[in-house]
């Protein structure tokens, strides 16, 4: 697995590790009347940060920052080259969009696609705001589903 963008992988990696957890059901955490799901969100391992902003009645995700934004290979700024388009496998990381089709599915919860720069796939998602600071990112194969928790960045 890349080191370059993990999350984005972990998050359809721990279908497999959490659909134990999932299926107890442990009660989530409401949002408090308010939050907004917009700004700046640090993934769960700490190595990207999303921008979410309002895009029409839905919500879209791009990266606006990595733990290490240097290819240490090539020395130059990290780039999407695992997207099955060759046309694609150039674009910058910094700055590539993470959802696509996000829209309101449920008070404070948006579903639609989340893109995996780790294999260029993209899978179904759902995000949901678990508190004011506290975003629920899930991605999905099939009907497993497993996520992480973002954070937002500093106020």
């Amino acid at each position: 697995m890349s080191r370059r963008f993990g999350t984005i992988n972990a998050i359809v990696m721990t279908v497999f590790m959490t659909i134990a957890a999932a299926s107890l059901g442990a009660p989530a955490a409401h949002a408090q009347a308010g939050a907004e799901a917009t700004g700046v969100w640090l993934t769960q391992a700490g190595d990207a940060r999303v921008r979410v902003s309002k895009c029409g009645a839905g919500i879209c995700g791009v990266v606006v920052g990595l733990r290490e934004p240097i290819n240490p290979a090539t020395g130059k700024p990290q780039v999407d080259d695992k997207n099955p388009n060759p046309s694609l496998r150039n674009r910058p990381m910094i700055g590539l969009p993470l959802f696509s089709g996000m829209q309101p599915s449920g008070p404070n919860r948006w579903s639609g696609q989340i893109y995996n720069a780790d294999d260029g796939s993209s899978y179904v998602s759902h995000v949901s705001l678990a508190g004011p600071d506290t975003l629920k990112v899930e991605g999905c194969m099939g009907a497993l589903c497993g996520g992480e928790n973002w954070t937002r960045a500093g106020r």
